[in-house]
């Protein structure tokens, strides 16, 4: 037994999974009432993913379930669904079927190695992507923190504002505030119990005891929930279409959602995830979550990092986090009946907010102007409009810019070659003294060409594979004419973390464009002084030359 499994790491993995299960409770039921299938829906979806995303998945520590961009997604699909078909119970087959083949086309994704190609989405496309899905999060929760129910779609929400004035219900209003509240502050007293969790039982509690007339969740079946097998067997056939699009579109969204997520885990545990095995994961365990009727998910970056400080160091973490879930179901569902809406609402509101990208938004008048572009179109398509054709858009919107970018630096007559590294260059001529007697401490790296999204992900694998023992890193940079928003940060965060690992960073020869980004940016004087700036390469070793002696 102990080949399979160490058990030096289940106190942690026990507590881990406690906490994050902890965590995913309110969050579960929120996500499920904002899907517009029900609380019992979310709850079985973090179930389902929880327990089998763990179980398969390629990365030890993932705490996997609802997601604020899979629900808005599994949200709009309803909706659709609903239009088409007339009622919730009669569009239940499609949504199901839809959940089904999401996780399926994960799996495909998964063993066909899509995974490799997701690290080639642009930094403005998965920022408005993103900040658009806040928005949409904290606009359909308007309604429901004043105690009404609310329209389908952002837009219809802010047609019917005039409503909200005229109706809302101040008992409602005051439970959301102070869930927000308690979800804020309460971090200030202790983070030893999770807030949300904490606004959620004292606000529930408070509405129960004073009778206050506000919605509620309403009756969750208790007892295993049952398979649905029947349901999606009675899908009409015209919705193909529908079920193909929205499938393909949580496939891409959850496989991003949970990469990044496990980058994240790999960041805090110091391991490396398998990116194939978690989508089959996820896919499984989106695909078991269908069977029984809940929405899909993702790799859930806060309890993947509260089940790592809480000591989680293997699968046996995520799949306890989805057990404890199912303990809940089964013990407690009759008292989840009694939650108020507008207490998910004053949940879901912060996490909308977290959910956007407030880095990007700041830096839009400093980064290029085609990437500022790109980045409001698809968080304005997001938000108004089409979650599919936002992505899409976004990333023709990427290429093309791009390629008129190069074609237009071609023109001039620069070089156009590709960003490259260290390791397949031998060191230049006028290195070679200083890198035979400095090797071990110092590392050069060579960048040529437009520094763009396409690269980032290598850029970034190479920072990290550098040695313990390397104390400075020296960047040549002459030969890089222009960089976007996604090479920006992606450079601004791997000198973040060198320094954090007190590794100095040398910046050699940056041209005027580069350099005014990273200035605008406060990248330099914040992470690279000026001091650290130098136009030739031989001042750069001299002054390496004398720190380190």
């Amino acid at each position: 037994m102990n080949k399979f499994y160490d058990f030096k790491n289940f106190k942690g993995d026990l507590t881990g999974g406690l906490v994050a299960g902890v965590v995913a409770l309110p969050l579960a039921l929120a996500f499920g009432v904002q899907s517009g299938m029900g609380a019992a829906a979310g709850l079985y979806g973090a179930i389902g993913i929880g327990i089998f995303a763990a179980l398969f998945g390629g990365t030890q520590t993932q705490a996997s379930g609802p997601t604020g961009p899979m629900t808005v997604v599994s949200a709009a699909l309803v909706a659709a669904a609903i239009e088409a078909m007339g009622s919730l119970e009669n569009a239940m087959g499609i949504i199901l079927v839809t959940f089904l083949v999401g996780g399926l086309i994960q799996i495909i994704f998964g063993l066909l190695n899509i995974a490799g190609y997701v690290k080639y989405f642009p930094y403005p496309v998965v920022s408005g992507f993103m900040s658009g899905v806040g928005l949409i999060i904290i606009i359909l929760q308007i309604f429901p923190f004043a105690g009404l129910s609310s329209p389908k779609s952002t837009v219809a929400v802010l047609q019917d504002l005039p409503r909200l004035f005229e109706e809302a219900n101040l008992y409602a209003m005051a439970l959301g505030a102070l869930t927000v509240a308690i979800y804020f502050l309460f971090p200030k007293i202790t983070k030893a119990v999770p807030s949300a969790l904490v606004a959620l039982v004292v606000t529930s509690v408070v509405a129960y005891f004073l009778k206050w007339d506000v919605p509620v969740i309403g009756d969750i079946p208790s007892g295993l929930p049952a398979l649905e097998i029947g349901t999606m067997l009675s899908i009409d056939a015209s919705a193909i279409g529908l079920i193909l699009e929205y499938g393909l579109v949580l496939a891409v969204l959850g496989s991003i959602d949970s990469l990044l997520t496990s980058v994240i885990a790999d960041n805090m545990t110091k391991t490396k995830h398998n990116s194939n095995r978690e989508l089959i994961g996820q896919g499984i365990g989106n695909m078991v979550a269908a069977f029984i009727g809940g929405i899909p998910g993702a790799g859930a970056t806060k309890g993947t990092v509260v089940n790592i400080n809480a000591g989680g160091r293997t699968r046996l973490s995520g799949t306890l986090h989805g057990l404890f879930l199912l303990a809940v179901l089964l013990g407690l569902g009759t008292l989840a009946a009694h939650i108020p809406l507008a207490v998910l609402a004053g949940i879901l509101i912060p996490i909308g907010f977290k959910i956007i990208d407030f880095r990007g938004l700041k830096h839009l008048r400093s980064v290029p102007k085609a990437d500022t572009f790109v980045l409001i179109i698809v968080l304005l398509v997001t938000t108004f409009g089409s979650l599919i054709y936002a992505v899409g858009l976004g990333m023709a919107l990427s290429s093309l810019l791009f390629m008129k970018k190069a074609s237009d630096l071609g023109e001039k007559g620069m070089n156009l070659g590709s960003v490259s590294e260290m390791e397949v260059d031998k060191p230049w001529q006028d290195e070679l003294e200083f890198y035979e007697a400095y090797k071990d401490k110092v590392v050069i790296k060579h960048l040529y060409g437009p520094f763009f999204f396409g690269f980032t992900s290598t850029f970034k694998d190479s920072i990290k594979s550098l040695s313990p023992e390397v104390e400075a890193l020296i960047i040549r940079m002459g030969k890089v004419p222009i960089i976007d928003q996604s090479a920006l940060y992606a450079l601004e965060d791997a000198i973040h973390d060198l320094r954090t690992r007190n590794v100095e960073v040398l910046l050699v020869g940056v041209q005027p464009g580069p350099l005014d980004r990273l200035r605008s940016i406060d990248a330099i004087p914040d992470l690279v002084p000026e001091e650290d700036i130098f136009e030739e390469i031989e001042d750069a070793f001299a002054y390496l030359k004398t720190k380190l002696g």
